[in-house]
């Protein structure tokens, strides 16, 4: 028979007859939560156009180099004990940046549909695999069903503040960089073929998330399902902000810029991330409330 077993939010669990302290290392799913996943990802869209389009060092070459920005932020992250928000959301947006680039590299080529002003060539390296929005969205599916597949059959849990071991860690993450790969693709068509434009994009994204959201209050569809569902559409809500903040006037944009854009957006994600290191900072100050959990 099951034993309960009274731990706090810090996770004190029971093995073996031992007890020891796991820290929680993500972070509660609150509104601010979401309000700086969509700060983080239209950066990762302004940022990593930055570095493929404006500085022109192409689609293989900035994969690569913000590929390994992942990997260092990941291992900070892994290697931390407990949850600290600036080491959390500045994976959250090497994933972005990193899935902005690897989206438009699986997707795009270097023809006239994607290179301005007579140019035929964008950076060093391979120019792209152009395979379509459609055919990558398929494949990005693909593995993100596959990671989660994994996932499943591996026992751990999917509620996001219960994740408290590496090998849990590891399959968020990798259900994290491939699910803002994948957001990228529905953004960049949202705004490049579906004839919405940018703003249109943005606002159908929007309607689906107030869906989800409502969606919560209904007993039978699983919390956990809609978080995932939210975390990729957030991601083609980035694009598309991040389009609409960038492109020229003549396509639908405000024509700020990309570095501009990232400016401003970076200051206002790390304005965020202080906060939340301040308010994390006060809750393991002041403890959180025992709650129950089973033992296993």
């Amino acid at each position: 028979m099951e034993k309960p077993e009274v731990v706090t939010d810090l996770d004190v669990a029971s093995t073996s007859g031992r007890t020891k302290s796991v820290m929680k290392k993500l972070p509660e799913v609150t509104l601010a939560f979401w309000i700086m996943k969509i700060a983080a990802t239209t950066l990762g869209e302004t940022a990593g156009d930055l570095f493929a389009q404006t500085l022109k060092l192409g689609y293989f070459l900035t994969t690569v180099l913000l590929f390994l920005v992942f990997v260092v932020t990941l291992v900070v992250q892994l290697r931390s004990s407990h949850y600290n928000p600036f080491f959390y959301w500045t994976v959250i947006l090497s994933t972005s940046m990193a899935g902005t680039t690897m989206s438009d590299f699986m997707n795009r080529d270097a023809s006239a549909t994607y290179l301005s002003n007579g140019a035929t060539k964008l950076g060093w390296g391979p120019q792209g695999l152009g395979l379509g929005y459609p055919a990558g969205a398929a494949i990005l599916i693909s593995i993100l069903l596959t990671i989660f597949l994994a996932w499943k059959l591996s026992g751990m849990t999917f509620q996001i503040r219960d994740i408290v071991t590496f090998r849990g860690e590891a399959l968020f993450w990798a259900a994290i960089l491939v699910s803002n790969t994948l957001g990228t693709s529905m953004g960049d068509f949202l705004s490049d073929s579906s004839g919405l434009g940018y703003l249109g994009g943005a606002l159908l994204v929007t309607g689906v998330l107030a869906v989800l959201a409502a969606l919560m209050k209904v007993p039978v569809v699983p919390n956990v399902l809609l978080f995932w569902i939210a975390f990729v559409l957030t991601r083609p809500l980035g694009a598309t902000a991040g389009d609409f903040l960038t492109k020229p006037v003549a396509k639908g944009g405000l024509d700020l810029g990309t570095a501009g854009s990232s400016a401003v957006l970076l200051a206002v994600l790390f304005g965020l991330m202080a906060h939340a290191h301040v308010r994390e900072r006060r809750t393991v100050r002041k403890g959180q409330a025992p709650v129950t959990r089973r033992a296993d």
